[in-house]
């Protein structure tokens, strides 16, 4: 399986391994941290979206 994994050009760690890292296979939205990469999460883009949303109006802000 060829998967072609992108990260934000707004990662800080020189090394690449302060990040998440996204990829699209078979339809799905592939998730990993850049510093565990065997760790993989399967979403789907309506998920993602619904999550980005929450996160841009600060639904997940208190948190502690």
């Amino acid at each position: 399986m060829d998967i072609e994994w992108r990260k934000s050009s707004r990662s800080t760690d020189a090394e690449g391994s302060n990040c998440l890292e996204l990829a699209e296979h078979d339809g799905e939205i592939l998730m990993r941290e850049s510093d565990n990469p065997g760790v993989v999460i399967h979403t789907t883009r309506a998920k993602l979206r619904a999550f980005l949303d929450g996160a841009k109006e600060g639904e997940f802000d208190n948190l502690a």
